[in-house]
């Protein structure tokens, strides 16, 4: 056997470790850690933050439960590791994974918070200045609709001015609110008490988006019932004049309120489909939505993430296709589910946008992933991870104002436990990160 000599294994052990420093640094350099937080369940962790992190000018802030169940406020200079940490008055019910905080930045860089619903009267307050982190007492918005709230979710249009949306009822009997808020007055206005209409047999599941333009578009399943198994179909509707009034694809103004018999379905799919809610949209450069969400075809048993999206007028769905395992969902609560919501990005326009999908899934140990597509017609998946660990039941969620200002992409990243049926898990407090994505 011929022996490597002396300089040929010093060159080897310096490859070696040149190559795990290289590994360690790819991951590295992309998470910032912000703190400890409560990790016994999702809440900090889940989909539909709207948002859990928010950039205004050079100033990036988040926000996260901490072990104790305290509402706790970040910021940091963009690019900066150092995080200023502030623990806030204000608690949630860290036992449900559906009360989220959410913020926003205004025009002026007033931080909008609400936290803690899941049917709780409404829970809001603002950064006494703008950029700070001290909140004000909590206040209404408009005092109509503000006592059965759930699933509050900020957006920011293009004049600084603020949209908010909510849920007004219970799972299968619930109504979506839209309220405006005008940085200049600093007063809030209802503009729908009832945007989408449940008609008391069932509610929207929504996601939304504002695009470069100020269109709000707005995509929905619904829910037949609380368990999750009723989810079924995909509607669609979009505002060109900041939430006042409500048109189809198409341009065909809506009859208000939107409900099941007047909706612009995008496809048709039937309940007990493994169809999931509450996912994620956006549009591609010339304002075409674009809807990522997961089902699973009559013939198989195995969900697949798919993009549902209009080009020239024309709704069109793409399976991606690149899962292997099954799995089912029925019943109530927060689920524990083998896969996550996924968030979709688009660059460029078209069936040739360039489209990723952000998602985790046990198929991958359950990292945080990315599968990109640079034409949806050939529908070539190339897919990779961004963590070398775990995140467990974490979902993703993202800086949506850094990327739709800078195409920068930075994510909320915390390792969760999520026990099935809204349980909660003897864990011990997780670092929460921002991933910057490179």
């Amino acid at each position: 056997m011929r022996m490597a000599t002396p300089a040929q294994n010093r060159q080897s052990v310096f490859l070696l470790l040149s190559l795990l420093f290289f590994s360690v640094s790819v991951f590295s350099q992309k998470l910032t850690p912000v703190a400890d937080a409560w990790a016994g369940n999702s809440v900090n962790a889940v989909v539909f933050r709207k948002n859990s992190i928010v950039t205004h000018e050079k100033t990036q802030f988040t926000a996260f439960y901490n072990q104790q169940g305290k509402l706790v406020l970040a910021k940091r200079q963009l690019n900066s590791e150092k995080w200023e940490i502030s623990e806030t008055q204000y608690s949630g019910n860290i036992r449900d994974a559906h009360n989220t905080i959410s913020i926003m930045a205004d025009g002026d860089g007033s931080l909008h918070v609400s936290w803690d619903h899941h049917g709780q009267r409404l829970n809001y307050a603002r950064s006494v200045e703008p950029l700070s982190l001290q909140l004000s007492d909590k206040m209404p918005m408009t005092e109509s609709h503000e006592t059965n709230v759930t699933y509050p979710e900020f957006f920011r249009m293009p004049d600084g001015n603020l949209i908010f949306m909510y849920r007004d009822g219970q799972s299968g009997r619930g109504n979506l609110v839209l309220n405006s808020y005008n940085t200049q007055s600093q007063k809030w206005s209802q503009l729908h008490a009832n945007l989408i209409d449940g008609e008391n047999k069932q509610n929207a599941y929504w996601q939304a988006c504002v695009d470069h333009k100020g269109v709000i578009h707005v995509s929905w399943v619904w829910r037949a019932t609380w368990d999750v198994s009723t989810n079924h179909s995909m509607c669609y509707a979009r505002s060109t004049d900041g939430g006042r009034s409500w048109e189809k694809s198409n341009g065909e103004n809506y009859a208000m309120p939107i409900n099941a018999a007047n909706a612009e379905y995008a496809l048709r799919i039937p309940q007990r489909s493994e169809l999931m809610n509450q996912t994620s949209m956006t549009t591609d450069r010339e304002g075409n939505p674009f809807i990522a969400t997961y089902w699973r075809d009559a013939e198989s048993k195995i969900p697949q993430y798919r993009i549902i999206y209009n080009i020239n007028g024309e709704w069109k769905t793409n399976n991606t296709g690149f899962r292997t395992t099954a799995f089912s969902l029925s019943g109530g609560g927060t689920k524990s589910i083998p896969v996550s919501r996924p968030q979709i990005l688009i660059k460029g326009k078209g069936e040739k946008a360039k489209v990723t999908l952000i998602f985790r899934d046990s198929e991958r140990d359950s990292k945080v992933s990315k599968a990109t597509c640079s034409n949806l017609q050939k529908n070539l998946w190339e897919i990779s991870d961004l963590t070398n660990f775990s995140v467990n039941a974490w979902e993703p969620s993202y800086d949506t104002e850094l990327w739709r200002n800078r195409g920068k992409l930075h994510l909320f990243v915390q390792k969760v436990t999520q026990v099935d049926g809204e349980g909660v898990a003897a864990s011990q407090p997780e670092k929460c990160y921002i991933l910057n994505e490179k």
